[in-house]
C-alpha cells in the first residue's frame, strides 16, 4: 500500500498529480471501509462486514484487496451459516490460488464445521491445511480437533497420533487424554484405559462417566464385585441406556459370583442392545430362575435360544431339557435334549443330553426316528455308558412299545441274538398283525410263522398261530386254516388270549368253506352256546347254522336257526325268512311254504331275495296246481323285475305251465318271447325246443322250420357239430385243464360265433383266461356276455370286468362296468363291491362330489366291514377337503379316527389334531401329534406333517425354541417329503422373522 503512496508523490506532470490525488483520496475511503469492515468482522458482526467487504470488493482494483474481501465475504458467509458459504470458500481458492489467506482459510473453515458437529465436512477441510505454517496455539486447537474428527469415523489409529500431539497441552491434554482411554476401551486395552483414565480421575467433567468405564473394564477383566460397586455407583446420573448396560454388568457380574437371587433384578432391567437381546443374554436370565427353581420362568427365556450354535445354546438346550421335565413337559424337553445332544461343545453336557433324549424317544414316542435307532445310536456312540443296561432293555421294549415294528424288524433280524429272541416273537407277532389291516396277508402269515418259529412266549405262539389262520382263511387255504384254528384251540394258554372268544366261529366257518356242513353245524351251534353278548355273530352264527343244517338236508333245525336270527331282528333277517319259507319245501309243507313267502313278500318289500321269493312262490303255485296263482305270480315277478336274473326263466315257465296245460298257442307266445327277449340264453335254448315240439304234435314243421331259420342262435343244419364242439370244449374246461379249456373254447368261439352255447362258450372262454392269469385276454369275451340280455352269467362278467379295470387302473371303463353291476347285482356283496370301488374309482378321477355320494352309500349299508367303512370315511374326509369343506372334512375324520387301523388312524389323528389347531386348542392338538408319533411312529408322511401343527402351536404358546427346532429337524429329517418341506420352509421363515425383533442372535 505505501508502495503505491510513495510513487504518487514522485510523478512530476500537474495533470497527473492531480488525478494521483484523486485517486489517493478515494483508495484511502475504500481503506478506510475495509478497516471498519474488519473491525465488523472482529466484533462477529458478520452480516454488517459481509455487506462491507461486498462493496470493498467491488469497487477495488487491486487483486490482494479483491483476495481479502472474497476470503472475509466467505468467512462471514460461513459464519453466518448462509447456504453458499461452501461456494464462496471454493470460489474464493480457485480465483486467487496465491492468496496469504488461503491456508487461513481452509483452517477456520474446518474448524467452524467442527463447532458445528459437521465432522465429515470439517475432516475435508482439516486435510487441507499446511499445518506447518500453524502457530503453536493454532496447532494445539488443530491437532485436538482433528484428532477428534478421526475419532468420530472410527479412524483411532490417526485419532491417537494426533491426540498424542496434545496430551500434555493444558487447554487439550485431559481431553486428549480421555479419548485416548476410550480408544483402549473399545479395543479391549484395559490396562492402557485405566493408565489414561486415571490421570483424569479428579476432573470432575469426566468423573460420572470414568464410573461406567470403570464398571465396565472391571467386569471385562474379571474383577466382578469391584464391577458390582462401580456399578451400582454411577447408575443414578446415567442415561437409560447406559443404565440399561450397567443392569447387564451388575446382573451378570452376579450371576458369575452365582448370586443368582442378586442378579435376578438386574438382568432383568436389561434393555439388549438396540431393544434385541442375544441367545447369551436369554441363557444367563433363564439359568438364573432355573437356579431358583422357577422353572417357568426359565422355560420362558430358554426357549428364546435360537439358531445357538455354542457352548452357550448347548447349556441353554439342556436347561431347557431339565425345566421341561421338571414341569412334566416330556414332548418338549425331547426337542431340546435333542438339540443338547447334537453339539459337542460341552462332551459330558452331550452324553448326558442324549441319554434323557433316548430315555424320552422310548417313553412318549418319537417322530424323527423310530426308537429303537435312538436307543441303538445311543449305545454306539457311548459303548461304555453306565446306563448301558437300562438302554439295552429299553432298546428291546422299544420294539413293542414303539410300534414301530417295520424298521424294529429289520434291526433285530441284524442282531437276532439269543437275548432278542422274546422280543423277535412280538415283533414278528404285531408285524403280522400291521399287514393282516393292510391287507398283505401273504406277508402277514410269513410274519405269523417267524413269530412261531420262535416259540419263547406261548400266549404270543398261541395268538400267532391263530391269526396264522386268519391269513390262510383270506387266502382261501381252508384246510390249513382249519388246522391252525385247531393248534390253538388246543394251546395252553389260548384260553387267556383275547382271540379265545370266537374260536368256535372260526372253527365253523373252516369247515362251512370246506363244505364239511355238519361239522361247520355243530361249531356255530358251539359258538351260540358260548357267546351271547356278540350281537352280530350271533346273529350270523344262527344263519350260518340254518344253511349247514339246511344243506345237510336237516329242514327242522335248520329252520329252529332261521326263526332265531328272524327273532333277533338283525342284519339279513330277510335271508333267514327266505331261507325258513324255502325249507317248509323240503318237508312237504308246501301250503307253510306259501304262507312264509307271502308273509315275506309282505314284512320285505325292498328285500335283494324278493324276486328269488316270487319265483319260489310261482313255481309252489305250480307244484300244488294252483296255475292261475303261479301265472300272476310270475307276472308280479316280471313287472317288478323286467331285467332281473329270473325274467327269463319266469316267461319260459309260464309258457311251460300254458304247454302243460295244453295251452299251445299261450305256450308258443311265452316261448317266443323268451326267444326274442333273452336270445342265445340257456332258457331261449330250452324254449326252442319245447316249442319244436308244440309244432311237432300239431305238425306245423314248416312252421317251426320258417321260424328257427330267423334265429341267428340256431343253426339247424349244423346243430350236431355245434353240440359236439362245444361239449368237448366244455369237458376240458370243467376237469380245470385251462390251457385246452382255452384252446378249444377259442375254437368253438371262432367257428360258431352265433352258436347254440355262445353264451356259455365265452362265459366259460374269459374265466379259463382269468384263472390262468391272462385277465386281459378274458375282457373281449367278458363283455360279450354282458352285452347280450340277462343271464345267469351276466353279473359275474360284470364283476369280472370291474376287477380288470380296476386292476388297470382304467377307472374310465370300470366306473361304467360298476354302475352296472350295481343295479343289476343280485348277490349283496356284489352290490357293496360295486359301490365301494365307484367310491375309489371316482375319487382317482377328482370327481369328489361322485366319490362322496358312493362313500355314503356304503357308509349306510350294515354288511360293511370296518376295512371297507374306513375307506369310505377317507374318501369322504379327503374330497371334502379337496373341495374346501371343512365341516364335512372334520366329521368324517371323527369318524374315521373311531375305526381306522394303521395308516388311516395316523391320517384322521393328524387331521385331529390340524384342526384342534385351527381352533386354538393347541395343548389338545399337540396331544393328538404326541399320540401319532408314539402310536403310528411307522407312518413318517402323517408323522411329519403333525410335527409342522406341532410346532405351530408352540409358537402359538409363546414357545420360540420347540417351535424352530421342531421344524428344524423336519426340514433335516424328512427331506424325501418335499411338499412337506417346503411347508416347514414356510412356517420357519414366519416365525423367525418375527423372532428376529426381539432377538439379535436370528438371521432372517
Amino acid at each position: 500500500m505505501r508502495k503505491l503512496s510513495l510513487l504518487f508523490y514522485v510523478l512530476p506532470l500537474a495533470t497527473v498529480g492531480t488525478v494521483s490525488a484523486q485517486q489517493s483520496e478515494i483508495y484511502v475511503h475504500k481503506l478506510s471501509e475495509l478497516d471498519k469492515a474488519l473491525v465488523l468482522f472482529k466484533d462477529k458482526q458478520y452480516q454488517s462486514a459481509q455487506i462491507l467487504f461486498e462493496r470493498v470488493k467491488q469497487d477495488a482494483k487491486e487483486i490482494d484487496v479483491k483476495a481479502d474481501c472474497a476470503y472475509y465475504i466467505a468467512t462471514c458467509a460461513i459464519r453466518l451459516n448462509q447456504s453458499n458459504a461452501d461456494e464462496l470458500m471454493e470460489k474464493f481458492v480457485s480465483d486467487y490460488p496465491t492468496s496469504s489467506k488461503q491456508n487461513q482459510a481452509y483452517k477456520e473453515v474446518a474448524q467452524y464445521y467442527f463447532e458445528q458437529g459437521k465432522y465429515p465436512q470439517a475432516m475435508e477441510y482439516f486435510d487441507k491445511v499446511d499445518e506447518s505454517s500453524l502457530t503453536y496455539e493454532e496447532q494445539e486447537k488443530f491437532n485436538f480437533q482433528k484428532g477428534y474428527v478421526y475419532f468420530t469415523s472410527k479412524n483411532k489409529k490417526e485419532a491417537t497420533n494426533y491426540f498424542n500431539k496434545v496430551v500434555n497441552s493444558k487447554e487439550y491434554g485431559s481431553q486428549a487424554k480421555y479419548y485416548l482411554g476410550m480408544i483402549s476401551y473399545d479395543a479391549d486395552d484395559y490396562k492402557e484405559a485405566t493408565k489414561q483414565f486415571d490421570q483424569i480421575s479428579g476432573d470432575e467433567r469426566y468423573k460420572e462417566k470414568l464410573t461406567y468405564f470403570q464398571a465396565d473394564m472391571n467386569f471385562k477383566l474379571g474383577n466382578f464385585q469391584k464391577a458390582i460397586d462401580e456399578g451400582i455407583k454411577a447408575m443414578p446420573k446415567s442415561s437409560a441406556a447406559e443404565k440399561s448396560e450397567l443392569n447387564k454388568i451388575i446382573g451378570e457380574s452376579y450371576f458369575n459370583l452365582q448370586q443368582y437371587d442378586k442378579a435376578l433384578p438386574y438382568l432383568k432391567e436389561y434393555k439388549g442392545k438396540k431393544g434385541k437381546w442375544s441367545n447369551t443374554d436369554f441363557y444367563q436370565l433363564g439359568y438364573t430362575y432355573y437356579k431358583q427353581n422357577d422353572f417357568e420362568n426359565a422355560i420362558s427365556q430358554f426357549n428364546k435360544i435360537i439358531e445357538g450354535k455354542d457352548h452357550v445354546a448347548q447349556n441353554g438346550y439342556y436347561h431347557l431339557g431339565e425345566s421341561y421335565l421338571k414341569t412334566d413337559k416330556k414332548q418338549q424337553a425331547l426337542n431340546a435334549f435333542k438339540n443338547a445332544s447334537e453339539m459337542d461343545f460341552d462332551k459330558k453336557i452331550q452324553e448326558d443330553a442324549h441319554l434323557n433324549y433316548a430315555k424320552l424317544s422310548y417313553e412318549i414316542g418319537n417322530s424323527y426316528q423310530s426308537v429303537p435307532d435312538v436307543l441303538s445310536s445311543f449305545l454306539a456312540k457311548y459303548p461304555n455308558t453306565s446306563s448301558k443296561a437300562e438302554i439295552e432293555t429299553l432298546l428291546i421294549n422299544s420294539y413293542i412299545t414303539s410300534k414301530n415294528y417295520k424298521d424294529a424288524l429289520v434291526l433285530l433280524e441284524k442282531n437276532n441274538s439269543a437275548e432278542n429272541k422274546p422280543a423277535y416273537q412280538k415283533v414278528t407277532f404285531y408285524r403280522g398283525l400291521e399287514l393282516y389291516t393292510d391287507g398283505n396277508y401273504k406277508e402277514a402269515l410269513a410274519m405269523f410263522k417267524k413269530s412261531i418259529a420262535t416259540p419263547r412266549d406261548a400266549k404270543f405262539t398261541a395268538r400267532a398261530t391263530f391269526w396264522k389262520g386268519e391269513s390262510e382263511y383270506v387266502l382261501s387255504n381252508f384246510s390249513e386254516a382249519l388246522l391252525s384254528f385247531k393248534q390253538f384251540e388246543n394251546a395252553p394258554e389260548a384260553k387267556s388270549t383275547p382271540e379265545y372268544k370266537n374260536i368256535n366261529y372260526n372253527i365253523a366257518y373252516s369247515h362251512f368253506k370246506l363244505k364239511e356242513y355238519d361239522q361247520a353245524g355243530d361249531f356255530f351251534q358251539k359258538q351260540i352256546d358260548a357267546v351271547k353278548d356278540d350281537k352280530v355273530r350271533l346273529n350270523d352264527s344262527y344263519l350260518r347254522l340254518g344253511d349247514s343244517r339246511f344243506v345237510t338236508s336237516k329242514y327242522w333245525p335248520a329252520m329252529d336257526a332261521y326263526n332265531k336270527a328272524i327273532e333277533l331282528k338283525g342284519i339279513d333277517a330277510d335271508y333267514a325268512a327266505f331261507q325258513k319259507a324255502l325249507s317248509y319245501g323240503f318237508v312237504s309243507r308246501n301250503q307253510s311254504k306259501i304262507d312264509d313267502f307271502n308273509k315275506f313278500l309282505q314284512n320285505f318289500k325292498t328285500s335283494q331275495y324278493r324276486d328269488d321269493a316270487l319265483f319260489e312262490l310261482a313255481n309252489t303255485y305250480v307244484n300244488e296246481g294252483k296255475t292261475d296263482l303261479a301265472i300272476k305270480t310270475y307276472d308280479q315277478l316280471l313287472s317288478e323285475f323286467k331285467t332281473g336274473s329270473f325274467a327269463a326263466k319266469s316267461i319260459l315257465r309260464q309258457g311251460l305251465v300254458y304247454y302243460n296245460s295244453q295251452k299251445d298257442e299261450l305256450a308258443l307266445t311265452k316261448f317266443k318271447k323268451v326267444v326274442a327277449d333273452f336270445p342265445r340264453t340257456p332258457e331261449a335254448v330250452e324254449a326252442v325246443s319245447t316249442a319244436r315240439l308244440i309244432y311237432m304234435d300239431n305238425g306245423k314243421v314248416d312252421e317251426y322250420a320258417t321260424w328257427v331259420r330267423t334265429l341267428d342262435f340256431v343253426e339247424v343244419s349244423d346243430a350236431d357239430l355245434d353240440n359236439d364242439t362245444y361239449e368237448a370244449a366244455e369237458k376240458q374246461y370243467l376237469q380245470n385243464n385251462a390251457k385246452q379249456a382255452i384252446s378249444s373254447l377259442t375254437g368253438y368261439v371262432s367257428k360258431f360265433p352265433n352258436g347254440i352255447h355262445s353264451l356259455k362258450a365265452n362265459f366259460y372262454l374269459a374265466q379259463a383266461y382269468f384263472s390262468d392269469g391272462l385277465p386281459n385276454n378274458a375282457v373281449l369275451n367278458y363283455e360279450f356276455v354282458v352285452s347280450k340280455p340277462r343271464s345267469e352269467f351276466t353279473e359275474q362278467s360284470l364283476a369280472r370286468l370291474c376287477e380288470i379295470h380296476l386292476k388297470n387302473n382304467d377307472y374310465t371303463k370300470a366306473i361304467s362296468v360298476l354302475k352296472r353291476l350295481e343295479t343289476e347285482a343280485d348277490f349283496p356283496q356284489n352290490v357293496t363291491f360295486a359301490q365301494a370301488n365307484l367310491m375309489r374309482a371316482y375319487f382317482e378321477q377328482k370327481d369328489y362330489s361322485n366319490a362322496v355320494v358312493y362313500a355314503d352309500k356304503v357308509l349306510a349299508n350294515p354288511k360293511t366291514d370296518d376295512k371297507v367303512k374306513s375307506d369310505a370315511q377317507i374318501i369322504v374326509a379327503r374330497s371334502a377337503i379337496k373341495a374346501n369343506d371343512e365341516g364335512k372334512a372334520r366329521s368324517a375324520y371323527a369318524k374315521l379316527l373311531t375305526i381306522a387301523k394303521g395308516e388311516l388312524a395316523a391320517e384322521a389323528l393328524y387331521y385331529d389334531a390340524y384342526f384342534k389347531n385351527k381352533d386354538g386348542k393347541f395343548e389338545d392338538s399337540n396331544k393328538a401329534v404326541q399320540k401319532l408319533a408314539k402310536d403310528y411312529s411307522g407312518y413318517k408322511y402323517f408323522g411329519a406333517k403333525g410335527l409342522i401343527v406341532m410346532a405351530k402351536n408352540y409358537y402359538q404358546l409363546k414357545d420360540d425354541f420347540s417351535a424352530t427346532s421342531i421344524l428344524e429337524s423336519v426340514i433335516k429329517n424328512f427331506s424325501t417329503f418335499t411338499d412337506v418341506v417346503t411347508e416347514a420352509q414356510t412356517e420357519l421363515s414366519i416365525i423367525k422373522g418375527e423372532i428376529s425383533k426381539t432377538n439379535s442372535s436370528i438371521t432372517n
